[in-house]
Order: structure tokens, then C-alpha cells, then sequence
């Protein structure tokens, strides 16, 4: 099969495409035929080694839709043939303090797929069996795998923010993700502020309904109850920060940041002002996200690459050159 690998020793930011051999499913796994997989920030974040490598080779790729094709010792059978989704969550050890409180998403012992096991920038992949999660058919497979992550990271972001109906909320940054809360924004009745760079995400913005659109660090003209950060840079929660309420919450959406400038806690975090970051989402949310999704018809807008231009598709997420998602199709 064709994929495109990372190689530890290579340079940072170098991603091979070669022929590899068809995964076969262990116990509990499936192996799926690969439709669609969504390109996501954090791909680059391994791409460029700026997560240190948990493999010698890896294909990265975490938001893939696909058909099951072959299944392993202990999955049912009817499974084959069906269309499912994998995400960022590639498996969790179930026993855990975190796990055992319901807490997947913080599980000790991790699988991250396109990370600690190989992802969807190839033709075929594999998958434990109980992440695997079926889709609705309202969602079609290009628009559906950027859903995967950005879309079920950004739900979970809202929910760690802990936003109500009706309530104003900051978007800082404005890519994959974030142009997929802002729709959900938009179902729960929110006034949505966006503050990005380029020109285009701000018109983009602007045609999803945002009420109002501003420069990448510029505070909105009114107080928010709730911000969600996307951009990687440290510089944009301290603006999220300081266009909060009292009382209100800015939730990090990002695995990694540039850095955490230092901050003047009087003016922006006092008052009962509340920093939180987002890790990872849970099985929960992933269900719950796409129900949503389908039944209010939230669609990423997704530019298709091909397999063999997996590198591009990634150049283009690092230079914000693309108004939604990149998507490769094999």
C-alpha cells in the first residue's frame, strides 16, 4: 500500500511517501480501508518534531473515515463492511485512576493514533475495534474526517470552557477547528467574537456569522463570558485573557504552545478569571459531537489532496493558506 511515513532520523518537517506492507488486525482490532483522512495541526506538531518521536517510522493522521475490511480475534464480524471513524484517541488502558473516573481523555497510558500507532495518511490502517466509531450517513466522507478531531476537540473546548446558550464567546485563531465551534456556537444561539490573522479566515468568519471579526491579538468590543485559544502562540491567550468578564473562562486548545509569556495577574486573571487547558476528548464527546453534527447539518469546509501530496496538504496547514481543512483522499 501506499502512505506517507515519518522517520525519526529525518529532518524535522521531511515526510516520505512509500509503498508499505497492509496492516492485519491483532486481537480486538479492525483494519480499515482508508477513504479520507483529515490533515490536522498536531500532524505537524510530529511531522516537525516538535512532539518527540514515540517510533522510528510512523504515519501520522488521527482524523480518518473508513471502511472495515478485515477484522480481528474478538470483533464481530457484521462489523466488516461498515463505515466508521478513528481519531486522535487511538486507545486507553481502561484501569487507570483517570480512566476508572471517566476521565479517558487523561488516561496514564495512552495510544495516540498517527503518533504511538501508524495513522490515515495511507490506503489502509488499523485500528482497536472500540475506537472505532460508526458515522452517521448524513456526513459524507470528505467532510466528515475533518470532524474527527478538529471538530470533536473544538466540542470538547466548549465544554471545558463551560459555555451556555445565549452567552458571547471568543474565538482566537481561526482554522479547521475553530471555524467547526463557531457553527456550533451558532446552534446554541452564542454572539461569537473571532479574533485571527489573514485576511481571508476573518472574511470566512464573517460568512459563518460571527458578530464581529478582529486582528489576531485585538480585544473584542465587548466582554466575553468564555474564549477558546487555537492558535499555538502563548501571545493570544494572554488576549483571550484580557477580553474576559470576571468570572470568565479562556480554554487552551492546543498540544503545544510557543511559549507561555509571563502576565499581570491583577488585571487579568484576578477576579475569579479561570485558565484552562483542553486534553484530548473522550468517546463521549466524539458521539456526542457527531450526533450534533448530523442532525444540524455542521460541515467542515474541506480542500482534497491526494495521497502522494500529503506533504503539500501539511504546507498549507502550516501557512494558514486554506480557509477550513485540508483532507487527503488515497
Amino acid at each position: 500500500m501506499l502512505a506517507a511515513v515519518r522517520c525519526a532520523d529525518d529532518a524535522p518537517g521531511l515526510l516520505r511517501v512509500e509503498e508499505c506492507g497492509v496492516p492485519e488486525p491483532a486481537a480486538g482490532e479492525v483494519v480499515l480501508k482508508v477513504r479520507a483522512c483529515g490533515v490536522c495541526r498536531t500532524d505537524l506538531h510530529v511531522v516537525d518534531a516538535e512532539l518527540p518521536p514515540h517510533r522510528p517510522r510512523v504515519i501520522p493522521g488521527h482524523q480518518i473515515v473508513g471502511e472495515i475490511v478485515a477484522a480481528g480475534e474478538g470483533v464481530d464480524r457484521a462489523r466488516v463492511g461498515t463505515r466508521v471513524g478513528v481519531s486522535w484517541m487511538g486507545g486507553v488502558d481502561g484501569d487507570c485512576v483517570q480512566c476508572r473516573a471517566g476521565r479517558e481523555n487523561l488516561c496514564d497510558r495512552p495510544r495516540y493514533t498517527g503518533y504511538d500507532r501508524d495513522g490515515g495518511y495511507a490506503e489502509f490502517a488499523s485500528a482497536r475495534a472500540d475506537f472505532a466509531l460508526p458515522l452517521p450517513a448524513a456526513l459524507d466522507d470528505l467532510h466528515a474526517a475533518p470532524l474527527l478531531c478538529a471538530g470533536i476537540i473544538g466540542f470538547r473546548s466548549l465544554r471545558v470552557a463551560g459555555v451556555e446558550p445565549g452567552e458571547r464567546v471568543g474565538l482566537f485563531g481561526f482554522g479547521s477547528s475553530a471555524h467547526l465551534a463557531l457553527q456550533v456556537l451558532r446552534v446554541w444561539k452564542c454572539e461569537v467574537y473571532v479574533a485571527t490573522r489573514g485576511a481571508e479566515h476573518r472574511a470566512f468568519a464573517r460568512e459563518l456569522g460571527a458578530a464581529w471579526v478582529g486582528e489576531a491579538l485585538e480585544r473584542p468590543p465587548a466582554a466575553l463570558d468564555r474564549a477558546i485559544t487555537f492558535a499555538p502562540a502563548g501571545d493570544v491567550v494572554v488576549a483571550a485573557l484580557a477580553s474576559l468578564r470576571k468570572g470568565g473562562v479562556v480554554a487552551i486548545n492546543a498540544i503545544h504552545l510557543d511559549r507561555m509569556p509571563s502576565f499581570d495577574y491583577d488585571s487579568l486573571l484576578w477576579g475569579e478569571r479561570q485558565l484552562r487547558s483542553v486534553t484530548n476528548m473522550t468517546r463521549s464527546d466524539a458521539r456526542d459531537f457527531l450526533e450534533l453534527a448530523a442532525r444540524e447539518r455542521i460541515a467542515a469546509r474541506a480542500t482534497e489532496f491526494h495521497l502522494r501530496d500529503a506533504a503539500a496538504a501539511l504546507e498549507a496547514v502550516r501557512n494558514d493558506a486554506l480557509d477550513g481543512a485540508a483532507v487527503i483522499r488515497p
